[in-house]
């Protein structure tokens, strides 16, 4: 469900990034606004993230195979991280070069022609404002299935993707707000540093964002732990179960948002084990004649006791996936 809400929100706002891009970029060919050019920028540098982020999506989606044994969940991040880096160096860097290069090199701005910047400004913050409500009510719902407070859910467990189109469109429609600002202004007073001014206060807001991508995705690359509450979930399965003496390690690692790699070093109780097979143990024992009947007894008995902690713990296991879904690589060991 995670990653359909991704996808969905990903192919929205590549659609219109598009037909903002196209706008806003025929609108600085007239006015020759620096806000414009920034804008278009801005816009450039959110479809080319879009792209990164789709293929991202679509190259996790692969199969496992032999030499990615846990899939390629991962190769999301590394999309992910790629777009944040394009953002801040095409986004953020661009835009503030553009800016104070206007500040002290005013451009030849066709003051008259603005009304198109502010027409096409005012098309692409209902493009955006659309997007960014359609992809923040998706991660919205996702919040509300998991029991979480949203801004906690966006921050720690959302998918990269997802939380990258709500802070683009975000930023892009704030970014309209400071462009329609500088251009009116520029227009009332005639002075060409705002329009200047609104340029390098747009890279600024890319460069806030670009920063903050990148060190979530880096995080995720570098493979963090299961967030608390579901560690104190599967550790509370576990030592619920009465053959569990005592859970000697527990460590996890988030594959994808959606994909859980968890294992425990456990400690069984023998009293458990033992009062488990009494009765079979003592149904043999009028058997034992000889060296060799014991011997028999204690094979059987040692075979007893692993196919009890095998069958034990293929139901533990059933039992944390059942709970946690995510948890879709299991490794539970008998210390």
């Amino acid at each position: 469900m995670a990653q359909s809400n991704s996808r969905f929100a990903v192919i929205a706002a590549l659609i219109g990034n598009a037909l903002i891009t196209v706008a806003k970029g025929a609108t600085f060919l007239i006015t020759g606004s620096g806000a414009m050019l920034s804008e278009t920028i801005h816009s450039v540098a959110d479809f080319l993230n879009q792209v990164l982020l789709l293929i991202g999506l679509v190259r996790a989606d692969q199969a496992p195979d032999k030499r990615f044994e846990y899939g390629y969940a991962g190769e999301r991040y590394v999309w992910a991280l790629i777009s944040a880096v394009g953002i801040f160096f095409l986004g953020c860097g661009v835009t503030i070069y553009h800016g104070v290069q206007s500040l002290f090199h005013p451009p030849d701005l066709v003051l008259g022609e603005m009304n198109w910047a502010i027409a096409a400004l005012l098309f692409a913050l209902v493009i955006d404002g659309i997007v960014f409500y359609l992809a923040l009510k998706g991660e919205w719902k996702n919040a509300a299935r998991e029991g979480r407070p949203f801004h906690q859910y966006l921050r720690k467990e959302a998918d990269p993707a997802a939380v990258a189109v709500i802070l683009e469109d975000g930023a892009a429609c704030v970014g309209v707000i400071i462009a329609l600002i500088s251009i009116l202004l520029t227009q009332m007073t005639g002075q060409h540093y705002w329009d200047a001014i609104g340029s390098i206060g747009i890279g600024v807001l890319l460069g806030g964002i670009a920063v903050w991508l990148i060190i979530r995705n880096q995080e995720l690359l570098v493979g963090p732990s299961i967030p608390p509450r579901t560690r104190e979930q599967v550790e509370r399965i576990l030592k619920n179960n009465p053959l569990v003496e005592d859970v000697i390690d527990l460590r996890s690692r988030i594959l994808s948002i959606d994909n859980y790699r968890i294992k425990a070093d456990l400690s069984f109780n023998s009293q458990e084990l033992s009062k488990r097979l009494k009765k079979k143990a003592l149904a043999a024992y009028p058997e034992i004649k000889s060296e060799q009947d014991f011997e028999l007894f204690c094979q059987n008995y040692t075979e007893d006791v692993l196919t009890m902690l095998a069958d034990e713990i293929d139901k533990i296991e059933a039992e944390i996936q059942r709970q946690v879904p995510e948890a879709q690589h299991l490794d539970l060991e008998a210390n």
